[in-house]
């Protein structure tokens, strides 16, 4: 062998493939830089445990960067998920202030009531937020615990029996319940005139939950709607029809709820009306309908 064979020129192929590595790494690196957090997002609970189909108060909480720049309005993703990680619900919503709106430095808190679904699941579940785009649908990067594909783990909370719930009879002036199809969790009933909800007594202060609307159509007139206990109005308030619906939080007093086993209240209706007989509904439903509640629910307070 010459003395000069260990400086011979190495295989070609070696060549191209250091050249190719060479061109690769720097495109690596760059795709690996990970883009500015827009904010830190945090997540506070009014109560560790809750049962299936109850509400609950969750509190966010976003500090934008001083840098932040959003330029476009994304919705809040909320994924509450399992123990393995599998997504069970959401609570995806749009913010109060549009992340178009924020500013730099700027502190953006509010609290919503999410009633937590009936899900064939009980045990620890967490919850995970993100921003993501309505038009692309890509998440915005935020600082945290990033579980993957920019979901950012913010809280913990333990999902117990429905069971656990106060035990509630949906009684007289009642329609049966109703979705909009078989794939939907959203669940309502209509009310006739007067509506009765029996629960049993607390012997403590409590909370009525009730979250309704008016959906409108051929009746489009405001309605006011009375909450009455033992004869007793505890709350009035009107109705808009095809307005979003509201939920109103009526305190029940432990001294109005007697010394009874169970309590009853009335949902009262100043107007109601029948589909069938409205002459711009081409409707069938010969029913009596008064308010649409999604949720009529007696929690005691803490």
């Amino acid at each position: 062998m010459s003395q000069h064979s260990k400086f011979q020129i190495p295989n070609s192929k070696f060549l191209i493939f250091g050249v190719v590595a060479l061109v690769i790494l720097p495109a690596c690196r760059r795709k690996a830089v990970a883009a500015p957090p827009v904010a830190t997002p945090s997540v506070t609970l009014n109560r560790s445990k809750a049962p299936l189909g109850s509400p609950i108060d969750i509190t966010y909480r976003f500090v934008v960067a001083t840098d932040a720049k959003l330029a476009e309005d994304y919705r809040v993703m909320v994924h509450v998920v399992d123990s393995d990680d599998q997504m069970m619900f959401t609570f995806d919503h749009n913010p109060p202030v549009p992340t178009s709106q924020w500013k730099p430095g700027q502190t953006i808190e509010y609290t919503r009531t999410e009633f937590l679904p009936v899900y064939p699941y009980v045990g620890d579940a967490s919850i995970d937020i993100g921003l993501y785009s309505i038009a692309t649908q890509q998440r915005a990067a935020l600082a945290g615990q990033d579980r993957g594909q920019r979901a950012y783990r913010v809280a913990r909370l333990q999902l117990q029996p429905q069971t656990e719930n106060l035990f509630t009879v949906f009684k007289d002036g009642w329609h049966p319940a109703e979705t909009t199809d078989q794939t939907t969790k959203v669940e309502w009933q209509w009310t006739k005139k007067t509506a009765t909800l029996a629960f049993r007594n607390p012997k403590k202060d409590a909370t009525l939950f009730l979250d309704l609307d008016n959906p409108g159509g051929a009746f489009n007139e405001p309605q006011q709607v009375k909450v009455v206990l033992g004869g007793e109005t505890l709350d009035t308030f009107t109705v808009m029809p095809k307005q979003p619906a509201t939920l109103h939080k009526i305190p029940l007093k432990a001294d109005r709820l007697g010394s009874g086993e169970m309590v009853e209240l009335q949902i009262e209706v100043d107007k109601t009306f029948v589909p069938a007989l409205m002459p711009a509904a081409n409707n069938k439903d010969s029913r009596e309908l008064g308010v649409r509640v999604f949720h009529a629910f007696v929690q005691p307070n803490a």
